[in-house]
């Protein structure tokens, strides 16, 4: 089972391009299980035309522990399996906890061996790398990590906290920083930018994805690019970025 965690700054569209990542491992036949942990409970939103899914945190403060997988799981796209942690109700409660409650809970209900996914994906908000939220970078969970970013500003300042997260566990057998993807926002010397940024944290940029009408296009429709606009150049870029992420994790795709 390959364990990623993909973090980075809210609004960089992460869960728009982790989305698509598992899509384009579905369309491969691949079982993924894709794990939002941010307390809006939106990662999933493009994988199943659901308006609202329980999420982990609302079932144990409802139901205790009364609750078991058919509750916690939608089936998406092409079987992707789709979690999310939720968290606290707003002005109460530790966001960063929630996720740690919402992960342990998975595993003692048995998740990962009931579904049995060949590839998990952590979908984390990058805002904020406390206890709660460095969760699944931790020995266990992920196994990689990738940070996705564009050359704005707080991107890039969220990007190397991130980083330096990742640099402080290196030494207790916790996950690798994989590498950089920059999802581009044509800001002024955008590439430069992050290529300082890898450079300064001993990383590289795996991959460049366009800003692209075409992702806002099929995000109206509730949809993946991989699903809406399946010939797109944007759904190329994805499934190229998919592909390079399991060969980082050392699998090739066709061998899932």
């Amino acid at each position: 089972m390959i364990k990623i965690a993909v973090y980075g700054k809210g609004g960089i569209g992460k869960s728009t391009t982790v989305s698509n990542i598992s899509a384009a491992l579905a369309d491969r036949g691949i079982r993924v299980m894709q794990i939002g942990c941010d307390p809006k409970a939106d990662s999933t939103v493009l994988l199943h035309d659901k308006t609202k899914v329980n999420t982990v945190l609302e079932l144990v403060r409802n139901n205790k522990n009364s609750f078991n997988l058919n509750d916690i799981v939608t089936i998406g796209y092409n079987g992707v399996i789709c979690v999310e942690a939720g968290g606290p109700n707003p002005g109460l409660g530790c966001a960063g906890r929630g996720i740690i409650v919402a992960l342990e809970k998975l595993k003692e209900k048995g998740a990962y061996e009931v579904y049995k996914p060949e590839v998990v994906i952590y979908d984390v908000l990058g805002d904020v790398v406390c206890g709660g939220f460095s969760m699944p970078m931790r020995k266990g969970y992920a196994d990689k990590v990738f940070i996705i970013t564009s050359g704005e500003n707080m991107a890039i300042h969220a990007a190397a906290n991130i980083a330096m997260a990742i640099d402080n566990f290196k030494n207790r057998g916790y996950a690798d920083l994989g590498g950089i993807i920059l999802n581009k926002r044509n800001v002024k010397n955008e590439y430069e930018k992050v290529s300082e940024l890898v450079e300064d944290i001993h990383s590289e940029i795996v991959a460049t994805l366009d800003r692209s009408e075409v992702v806002q296009e099929a995000e109206t429709l509730n949809k993946t690019v991989i699903e809406a606009f399946p010939d797109s150049d944007m759904a190329k870029q994805y499934r190229k970025l998919s592909e390079i992420i399991m060969r980082i994790c050392g699998k090739e795709t066709s061998c899932l």
